[in-house]
């Protein structure tokens, strides 16, 4: 072989690395630079995750990406980090309200106008992302932002206005606390009082000194940077708080049930930048325990992704067949839905009522007692479900008639709430071998396509 033919072929060692490497996924920020919408990520963040050996994906902020999230899998870790105000209407209850005046909220929009302006798109794939991490304890790190994105996607909630909001709450602490400075962004520092006995707390066990803190049990702490004016009001319960501020502020938390990097848990939000914490004219960390969260966080990133590979060694390779029993099962569900579909397609379309003959209406039973049997998925499995039957249902215009469908949405969403559980869990368990055998076939298709050209 000659030397040129040498030099163009693919390594084998690169070939792999797209498998052998975790990917962590990072949702982009958008912003308008010259009169164009601009996507980005923090480079300290990439930096960390390549550093300490994982691959990071980042996830455009781009109209109908949470539809296409399956697409980028395979996932072994999401990072959530800066980005503008989460929608008050995902967290704030009328019983839970931030007591604001408008006159207020009017100034709070004022002095935060680049924080301010809700991105609904980005809420939506970031809350779907989390949720995916909760439902399959994919490791989730959140900083800033997501980790009010992780509160929320657990049932939290956030003050709109930190100062304002812990001004008038007597579970605020006692001193006033500057949680953003526009004028100093990565200069900006404030304490924070670290709870004992947490993954904080041994990070940065040798840089501690006396601070004043609203809850850190002895009052031991660091100065971090932060750039925001929200954060966490309510704590969802299964967090730990493992930082406070000076007013009582969370400024970290954790969920210890899923903490163990080792074995691919990790599960955590931090209000504050570790990663911006750095001498300006070194670039070296304020203290050697900035960089763990991103360390711990990649370990468990590493694990996750070894467990995923090791669970699905056996079925490597091996088709997927359905007995007799399972493919007759198969084939009067298939029909039931066939059916149903047709008739929807037939109302969308604004064509005469369908009039139902017994045996249509028999044929139906079948799909319909399959549906009704279920119980007790978690939200996020009926979501992921519900929008599953609906890209079936509506083929390739899913996404087009998405914005026109709120209604049918709407109904949808009520009888899936009439679902039981166990053949719900036969839906999707049907859904994933499906999936499972398109893509073997795929496979077949493209292997078969190469060796002709």
């Amino acid at each position: 072989m000659d030397a040129d033919a040498d030099a163009a072929a693919p390594s084998p060692h690169r070939d792999q690395l797209s498998v052998i490497l975790p990917r962590v996924l990072i949702v982009s920020r958008r912003t308008l630079r010259k009169n164009k919408f601009v996507d980005f990520v923090g480079e300290y963040h990439l930096d960390l995750i390549v550093g300490y050996g994982a691959v990071p994906v980042i996830v455009p902020r781009v109209t109908g990406v949470h539809m296409l999230l399956d697409s980028f899998e395979p996932i072994h870790g999401v990072l959530l980090c800066e980005g503008e105000d989460i929608d008050p209407s995902l967290y704030a209850a009328d019983a839970d309200a931030a007591g604001l005046s408008p006159e207020e909220f009017e100034e709070v929009k004022r002095l935060h106008a680049s924080d301010t302006a809700v991105d609904r798109e980005k809420d939506s794939i970031e809350l779907s992302l989390a949720k995916l991490c909760l439902e399959r304890n994919i490791p989730f790190l959140g900083i800033c932002r997501g980790s009010q994105v992780l509160n929320v996607a657990c049932g939290g909630t956030l003050y709109q206005d930190v100062e304002r909001e812990l001004s008038k709450s007597p579970a605020g602490g006692s001193v006033a606390t500057k949680h953003i400075d526009y004028d100093n962004y990565d200069g900006h520092r404030h304490p924070i009082a670290v709870a004992e006995g947490t993954p904080l707390r041994d990070w940065f066990r040798d840089s501690l000194v006396e601070e004043e803190g609203g809850g850190g049990g002895d009052g031991m702490g660091i100065w971090v940077n932060s750039y925001h004016h929200q954060g966490v009001k309510r704590l969802a319960q299964r967090f730990v708080p493992m930082a406070f501020g000076p007013d009582g502020l969370v400024e970290g938390f954790y969920d210890p049930d899923a903490y163990n990097p080792e074995e691919g848990k990790f599960i955590m939000g931090l209000q504050f930048h570790p990663e911006r914490m750095r001498d300006p004219d070194t670039d070296r960390f304020d203290y050697p325990g900035c960089p763990r969260a991103y360390q711990e966080f990649v370990k468990a990133v590493i694990a996750y992704q070894k467990k995923l590979v090791s669970g699905s060694t056996s079925s490597v390779g091996k088709a997927v067949k359905l007995d007799e029993e399972m493919e007759k099962k198969r084939k009067v569900i298939v029909r039931s839905f066939s059916i149903a579909r047709n008739m929807y397609s037939a109302v969308s379309t604004g064509r005469e009522k369908i009039i139902m003959q017994p045996s249509t209406e028999s044929e139906l039973k079948a799909g319909a007692e399959f549906l009704e049997s279920n119980t007790a998925l978690s939200v996020q499995q009926e979501t992921r479900l519900k929008q599953m039957g609906a890209t079936v249902r509506n083929g390739g215009s899913y996404i087009q008639r998405l914005k026109l469908n709120e209604e049918r949405e709407k109904l949808a969403r009520n009888v899936m709430g009439k679902m039981s559980a166990d053949q719900l869990s036969d839906l999707l368990s049907f859904y994933h071998m499906m999936s499972q055998i398109c893509s073997d076939v795929l496979e077949r298709k493209l292997h078969f396509d190469v060796a002709l050209d």
